[in-house]
């Protein structure tokens, strides 16, 4: 059985493009293959931190032009790559905007992200602000939040093993299984 989905037309005055509804699997899937570029904001040159390690990942397992910005890296690199201090100082528009920030500062980066020509603001693992995902919507951004954008990559591209996470590929290679 197949279905067809539900288009609403959620537009109204106060928000043209429609309230912001949380992108589907399918949806997410589109916005990463679309992208050529990402800019990491709150990126950190600390091991530790989880900016860091997705940023490895994104190095190492994806196409994407990295940007990292944060004002504490500007004068210094991060994977050859130089910091940034601001979405305004990069070389050319993202096309996403991944978030590594605090609730409050979202809606102000989502209008960030609108002013320099991103396409899609992607607010990381654990952080949510229902605010700054209808500002961007507003702006005619993609938004999406509280989701890791390696794990969503790494979902889709077969890679989620190299995190830890089961990926559910059924093979029929047979599995040692230690007894």
């Amino acid at each position: 059985m197949t279905t067809t989905p539900t288009v609403t037309d959620n537009t109204t005055a106060e928000h043209p493009h429609g309230v912001w509804e949380e992108p589907g699997p399918a949806r997410r899937l589109q916005l990463l293959r679309s992208a050529k570029s990402v800019a990491i904001i709150g990126m950190s040159d600390k091991p530790s931190r989880a900016s860091y390690f997705v940023a490895t990942y994104l190095a190492s397992d994806s196409s994407y032009q990295l940007y990292f910005v944060n004002p504490r890296l500007v004068g210094k690199t991060v994977f050859g790559q130089p910091g940034y201090g601001s979405l305004a100082d990069l070389p050319e528009a993202p096309d996403v905007v991944v978030a590594f920030r605090k609730p409050a500062d979202l809606p102000d980066l989502a209008k960030e992200a609108a002013e320099v020509g991103a396409k899609t603001l992607w607010v990381q693992l654990g952080i949510h602000s229902d605010e700054a995902m209808q500002v961007a919507t507003d702006l005619g951004l993609n938004a999406v939040q509280n989701r890791c954008i390696k794990i969503e990559h790494g979902r889709f591209h077969g890679n989620l093993h190299l995190g830890g996470f089961d990926t559910g590929v059924i093979s029929a290679k047979r599995q040692i299984v230690d007894r």
